[in-house]
């Protein structure tokens, strides 16, 4: 492994901060404890899949393994953005995983629901955690994700891609 980030190629996550050879890169025990915290996404569910970063903090799950580092265009899919000062998971993360998250999950009605996929902030009372949280809404009888909210001050802050939008 480089001793330096390439945005143009794909680092395997070390699994342990003992292992981290890249200064300010995730490891694989830091994503998984933080989506235990977050969300109370046991790691698991993770465990067939590896965490590759590609770019700054840009971080992708894969399910199987190749070998470490791989220049290739896209591997797997995005699934966390590190690096910053609050970690915030992608939107298709969040869709293809949080509807086993037991944490942090805004469950909205069927207008607040509309008023997020529309990219709409909206007031609400939640009286969990501020910061970003799994937006649900209930389709046929289950929980299903829609995507990933940030809230803050009594406001849920739409943050779903302008090109995944939806209207009526």
């Amino acid at each position: 492994m480089s001793e330096t980030n390439d945005g143009q190629r794909f680092d395997r996550l070390p699994a342990t901060i003992d292992e981290r050879d890249v200064e300010g890169r995730a490891t694989r025990e830091e994503v998984l404890d933080w989506w235990n915290e977050r969300f109370e996404i046991g790691a698991e569910l993770f465990e067939n899949h590896s965490f590759w970063e590609k770019g700054a903090g840009k971080i992708w799950i894969f399910h199987g393994d190749v070998p470490s580092p791989t220049e290739i265009e896209g591997l797997g899919m995005t699934f966390l953005r590190t690096r910053q000062e609050h970690w915030k998971p992608t939107t298709n993360a969040v869709q293809r995983f949080g509807c086993e998250a037991e944490r942090n999950v805004i469950e909205l009605d069927p207008e607040a629901a509309m008023n997020f996929v529309r990219g709409e902030d909206q007031k609400l009372d939640w009286d969990g955690d501020w910061g970003y949280l799994i937006a649900s809404h209930e389709i046929a009888g289950e929980r299903e994700p829609l995507g990933v909210g940030l809230y803050l001050h009594g406001e849920l802050r739409s943050v779903v891609p302008k090109g995944r939008r939806r209207e009526d």
